[in-house]
């Protein structure tokens, strides 16, 4: 009987020390997201958008939104970690005057709440990884078919709704821009833009060419295939950062929008695509009914790419964003998709993989951004 106490003891001790130690990592952690300047840039943020005039100026209000997310993806996950230490301590000074079964149950009920609090510590881990300057920003992503033929096409289609899937998980909101159907299925190209908190952050790891192998739903014969498709990633920059675009430097054609059909068609060349002629840097947009709103849009996705392509230049860097492009096809992957023979993605920057294809495909690329997220702050 004495062992047996012995022992709950030493239990208690060890769930004792956790506790302490969370209160500790708590205490280096508000330092080190510098969490009372974030609160007090997040309450005059608050109180802006309060003001009566708040709207007077779209653009400006939605860039303090922005601004506002960024900061409460910080400072609420901090409090919410602050608040399940401090449950945790209480919860075990009550199990303290507990005996026996009961001791046993409140004890558990500490270590749940501990899991919880290290759940919170690995969200804010990955915001601290999330320092670049336009980290914080939404993202325009453009997913566009390599070699491959239809089922490259496919392969777009299943890349579009992978990050759709993870975006909503993030509780981002996806706004699609224009799709280019492939002549059998899938789609050729697919621009759109995602908008959340450190969206660009998050999704700029994913920037590059992805590689598939099935059984191809296309052969008759059953072969297996391999397929490619790059993801293209930049962020969605401010009003207030200029970038000349000079009327002679821009295409603009107009062309029908896509769609279902019926007496809502689109009957009028509403949709816009813009090409830069310098750098051939092409966006479009057929998502607004008014060629303008269109325009506008698109005009938005070629700022932002543009600025990113002249920060390579200054840098160079052309390969980082959008200069020296990697080959859509062979030896150029940054991650593979396997069916079949066997199941595997694989990311072949950090090594990290997962047989499990199908939660991959259905929007759990968190492990795979960590990873890179990891990798990038360690070099």
């Amino acid at each position: 009987m004495a062992e047996e106490k012995k022992e709950k003891l030493l239990e208690a001790e060890e769930v004792r020390q956790k506790v302490a130690d969370l209160k500790s990592r708590v205490g280096e952690m508000s330092g080190y997201i510098k969490v009372e300047e974030r609160r007090s840039k997040l309450a005059a943020l608050e109180a802006e958008q309060a003001s009566a005039d708040f709207w007077s100026n779209q653009a400006k209000a939605r860039e303090t939104i922005a601004a506002t997310n960024a900061e409460r993806a910080y400072v609420v996950p901090f409090d919410s970690l602050s608040k399940t230490v401090e449950d945790a301590e209480v919860m075990f000074e009550l199990a303290e005057a507990e005996e026996g079964e009961a001791r046993e149950a409140a004890l558990r009920d500490v270590l749940a709440e501990c899991a919880k609090a290290e759940g919170f510590f690995a969200k804010l881990r990955l915001q601290s990884l999330l320092g670049g300057k336009f980290d914080q920003c939404n993202v325009f992503v453009k997913l566009h078919a390599g070699q491959g033929g239809t089922e490259a096409c496919d392969w777009v289609a299943m890349l579009y709704r992978m990050y759709q899937r993870y975006a909503e998980g993030q509780g981002w909101k996806v706004e699609e821009y224009d799709i280019q159907p492939g002549e059998e299925a899938g789609y050729k190209d697919v621009y759109f833009r995602v908008e959340g908190p450190y969206a660009f952050g998050m999704l700029k790891a994913e920037r590059g060419i992805h590689r598939l192998v099935r059984i191809s739903p296309f052969d008759a014969n059953k072969r297996r295939q391999t397929s490619f498709a790059s993801m293209e990633t930049v962020a969605e920059i401010n009003d207030d950062i200029e970038v000349e675009i000079k009327d002679e430097d821009l295409r603009v054609d107009t062309y029908r929008s896509g769609g279902a059909g019926g007496q809502h068609v689109n009957k009028t060349d509403s949709a816009v695509r813009l090409t830069h002629l310098p750098t051939g840097i092409v966006v479009a947009c057929q998502k607004e009914r008014s060629q303008h709103m269109n325009k506008e849009k698109a005009m938005a996705m070629l700022k932002a790419q543009l600025y990113e392509y002249y920060e390579d230049q200054k840098k160079a860097e052309m390969d980082r964003f959008y200069g020296a492009k990697s080959e859509n096809g062979w030896g150029s992957q940054i991650r593979s998709y396997v069916f079949c023979p066997y199941t595997m993605v694989k990311d072949l920057r950090t090594e990290y993989e997962t047989s499990d294809v199908d939660g991959v495909m259905d929007g759990n690329l968190q492990p795979f951004i960590e990873a890179w997220l990891q990798m990038k702050a360690a070099k």
